[in-house]
């Protein structure tokens, strides 16, 4: 049986949950975002005596290439379809239904676009972060970031405060 590094199981047990979000954000699926973690939790355990400093921006990088590169793999067999449901009436299920709607809007994204988004704005970490996590400069951040919100301003079905029109 295989022991597992000196502060892994410490850390695994802290920032699972942090972790998780950010997997979860980028693949929108709960199964998916476990299995991301899953994944790159095991790729850090392999590598974990290389690992300084604090290693969650490690682990995070590691989910980030690891959807990416299965976002490049995975078929995805939907079809965009034209036709769009009629507005619900005042309700307090509106609120739900808005964050649906963005949440959709950030789907149709591209996955660079919508990754810089998770990191930069849901996990709130600054432009030199989310560089560092993605292994790209700053101006790479601050201009996929403006293209993803800009993609979100235009978007018809949301507004930019992310209620529907």
């Amino acid at each position: 049986m295989l022991h597992s590094p000196v502060g892994f199981e410490e850390f695994v047990a802290a920032a699972s949950p942090r972790l998780l979000r950010t997997a979860f954000l980028l693949t929108r699926d709960r199964g998916h975002a476990e299995d991301l973690l899953q994944t790159a939790l095991a790729k850090a355990w392999r590598a974990w005596h290389r690992v300084e400093g604090d290693p969650e921006p490690y682990v995070r990088r590691i989910i980030a290439t690891s959807h990416a590169t299965w976002w490049r793999r995975r078929w995805r067999g939907e079809e965009p379809t034209g036709d769009l449901p009629d507005p619900p009436g005042e309700s307090p299920q509106n609120a739900v239904d808005d964050r649906e709607w963005l949440w959709q809007a950030l789907g149709r994204l591209p996955r660079r676009q919508r990754t810089v988004l998770v990191l930069r704005y849901y996990e709130d970490l600054t432009e030199a972060q989310v560089a560092a996590t993605l292994g790209c400069s700053v101006g790479t951040v601050k201009s996929q970031a403006s293209k993803a919100l800009a993609k979100l301003r235009l978007d018809d079905t949301i507004t930019f405060e992310g209620l529907r029109r």
